[in-house]
């Protein structure tokens, strides 16, 4: 479970304070899914990256299973991270040197598995996201869905409890993008993994046990 309490995020910009998240509350359940809606500025990646722990609120309390994370070193964090949560962007953000495959073992051989158990990890992997026969290729010889789908399935190998995810579908075609979400989904079915997508897409929101709006620095029921 995911609690958030009180949370706060202000920035400084021109030397004017700009308050983003203003004592927002959230929980989520293990293996819900949640679809993330609001106007663009209204602070929904930086939310979900608070949920990441890749930034620091500025005040409040985020807590997994009952244990605050605002409290921990960066390296403390940074293993948090790498063991439980995986990251899907809007843009792959996949090594254009690297194969498929190399890109997919990163986060276990980051993690200190010997690179045999990594690229047998990332085959894997890989298979069940469709992309068994595209194992060696790189990033530019590959379409933008499947660039996408390598991404999700760099985000599945550490078999994480949480999949963070920011505009997954929003630069695909109605049919790629809904491949990349109903891989989501089906993880978030199988394996029980916490799904949270921020999205404009009304219909991706839909498919979601859960929807809330974000809107003035706090979140409400839709």
């Amino acid at each position: 479970m995911i609690r958030v309490a009180g949370l706060v995020k202000t920035f400084i910009k021109n030397s004017r304070r700009i308050e983003v998240l203003r004592g927002l509350n959230l929980t989520i359940a293990s293996g819900e899914s949640l679809a993330i809606l609001g106007a663009s500025g209204a602070g929904k990646t930086t939310l979900l990256q608070i949920l990441g722990i890749l930034d620091h609120p500025t005040s409040g309390d985020i807590s997994y299973d009952n244990i605050d994370v605002c409290s921990w070193s960066e390296r403390k964090r940074a293993d948090f991270r790498n063991r439980k949560i995986g990251f899907v962007f809007q843009f792959h953000h996949l090594l254009p040197e690297f194969t498929a495959l190399e890109n997919t073992m990163m986060p276990a051989l980051i993690r200190g598995i010997p690179p045999r158990q990594a690229r047998a990890m990332a085959e894997a992997t890989l298979t069940e996201s469709g992309l068994g026969d595209r194992l060696t290729h790189k990033p530019g010889e590959l379409s933008g869905g499947e660039q996408q789908r390598v991404a999700v399935a760099r985000a599945m190998i550490m078999k994480p409890d949480i999949i963070l995810a920011d505009e997954p579908t929003g630069n695909l075609d109605t049919d790629t993008g809904r491949k990349i979400e109903d891989l989501l989904l089906n993880l978030n079915a199988a394996k029980g993994t916490i799904l949270v997508i921020v999205t404009h897409n009304l219909e991706l929101a839909g498919r979601m046990s859960r929807t809330i709006g974000l809107k003035d620095g706090t979140t409400y029921d839709l």
